[in-house]
């Protein structure tokens, strides 16, 4: 990826892209004018400037380059310049070198081309074997004109954080025959080599010795035994404390609440938030930024044996809190309960959790925006950040009328009331309060939770750039989130 200030047709590349968005009498060229010739030429063939679009053009008068014009839609802003430029590098996938040229010079909107074209040069080929060459090969050379200063450290963050998305991507688009909780473990540990972090790997005995009943109930299921991993980023001088919490389900297919076979379908993808924690604390150590981060990612398979959980056992989670299992498919909550209460024992100064944790998420919300609950202040920043990163989260309450869902005949509590599907997704969030802890001052830890059913993978058809698969969605919003509000 690199910068230039030289005009679009001097350069050496294959395709030189301009934008255009959508204007009063059809799309209108961004800060082109010499190329407004054009405007009859792409009303003609139908162009509109909407977001998406893209239509090849012959080469420029003058150079080797062919033409390509992207929608932007109908506003320019960072995020819609972020999507135009990936969804260039997207749909120009096979070309060797392209060059976008969408005449801009806010330091910002560039900053953001720049990181949708690296978020959109990905592709997950790993099982192909006889159809790869149907997958076009990303572009290999993305040079952006403008004339703002982008600075060689701005570039390398962007590479950093941009890398460890696909890091996120790749695991989370894994078959869960390949990916289950050893084998992610020992994936965490390779992909950790060379940060300045440490990683801890607690094995079945571990777990059990340390109490983590929901960990040890939900894999207890599987041949392959689960697996808690901590991964520490402690840089020296830093003065807060973040700790994260991932839910890492390598595959679900519900226990012995089985899933239908059409819910079954992508559930090799539920240990989405665990992967989104690994990434997120391995960017910011990467990137060397001044706070401490403590990540626990909770991994089991959510099998059915003669050895798994059934519907009314009675799992007891770390700290002792007794829980009665009326539903073996919530069992998101059940490992990351034990994961809460180890955060806790930190006395971090917030803990975010990331989680695949319910299908009403995406009943609420779709497939591309993060329900996020919990404390109002850190919701907040969450929330903002993802709106300064094009990713949407929107603040969902914790209503305390549902609360007695949560009630147990026998136990301290169940995880969730059969046959009452309200609020699923808040009830949810409701269950994970219960074992957030208290700070020294006896107040509650700040906390917030993330639901990412829905976004954490594109079920297609691709956008932006966003192909077909795990996005490694909440990555770039909470390490902006975390740098606002715990780096300051």
């Amino acid at each position: 990826m690199t910068t230039s200030s030289a005009a679009p047709a001097s350069l050496d590349v294959e395709v030189v892209v301009i934008a255009a968005r959508i204007g009063a009498d059809g799309p209108e060229l961004v800060a082109h004018p010499s190329l407004a010739a054009l405007h009859d030429q792409l009303v003609a063939i139908g162009l509109t400037g909407k977001a998406d679009e893209l239509v090849r053009l012959p080469a420029l008068e003058g150079s080797r380059a062919t033409l390509a014009v992207v929608g932007l839609g109908a506003t320019l802003s960072a995020d819609t310049a972020r999507r135009a430029a990936g969804s260039a590098v997207r749909q120009l996938a096979g070309a060797a070198s392209i060059a976008l040229a969408f005449g801009l010079d806010d330091e910002a909107h560039v900053h953001a081309m720049i990181e949708g074209a690296a978020l959109a040069a990905y592709a997950f080929t790993d099982y192909r074997a006889k159809t790869a060459a149907k997958v076009k090969t990303p572009v290999g050379a993305v040079t952006v004109c403008t004339a703002a200063a982008i600075s060689a450290e701005a570039i390398e963050r962007i590479r950093i954080v941009t890398e460890q998305i696909a890091l996120v991507r790749d695991l989370t688009n894994r078959s869960g025959g390949d990916l289950y909780p050893q084998s992610f473990a020992d994936a965490a540990i390779a992909a950790a080599k060379g940060a300045p972090v440490t990683v801890e790997v607690w094995d079945e005995k571990k777990l059990a010795a340390e109490g983590c009943g929901g960990i040890i109930g939900i894999g207890q299921g599987s041949s392959r035994p689960p697996r808690l991993v901590k991964v520490s980023y402690a840089p020296a001088g830093a003065e807060k404390h973040v700790a994260l919490v991932g839910k890492g389900i390598t595959y679900d297919t519900g226990g012995y609440s089985l899933k239908p076979a059409e819910a079954m379908n992508g559930m090799q993808n539920d240990m989405g938030g665990a992967a989104v924690s690994l990434g997120l604390v391995l960017a910011a150590a990467r990137l060397g930024l001044p706070v401490r981060l403590t990540a626990f990612l909770c991994m089991s398979e959510n099998l059915v044996s003669s050895t798994a959980i059934r519907v009314n056992d009675i799992l007891t989670i770390r700290g002792g809190t007794t829980v009665e299992v009326m539903n073996t498919d919530a069992e998101g909550r059940l490992v990351m309960a034990d994961g809460l209460v180890l955060a806790s024992e930190e006395g971090p100064d917030a803990i975010i959790d990331v989680a695949t944790l319910t299908g009403a998420a995406i009943v609420a919300l779709g497939r591309r925006t993060v329900g996020v609950m919990g404390d109002d202040e850190l919701v907040g920043a969450i929330v903002e950040a993802g709106k300064q990163t094009g990713e949407p989260h929107w603040h969902m309450p914790l209503p305390e009328e549902l609360r007695p869902q949560l009630d147990s005949r026998f136990a301290d509590m169940a995880n969730l009331k059969v046959g009452n599907r309200d609020g699923g997704m808040l009830v949810a969030g409701i269950f994970l309060k219960e074992f957030i802890g208290t700070g020294a001052d006896g107040s509650p830890i700040p906390w917030a939770h993330l639901d990412i059913a829905g976004a954490a993978v594109n079920e297609g058809p691709a956008y932006g750039y966003l192909a077909e698969g795990a996005t490694g969605v909440s990555v770039r919003t909470l390490l902006t989130a975390i740098e606002h509000r715990f780096t300051a």
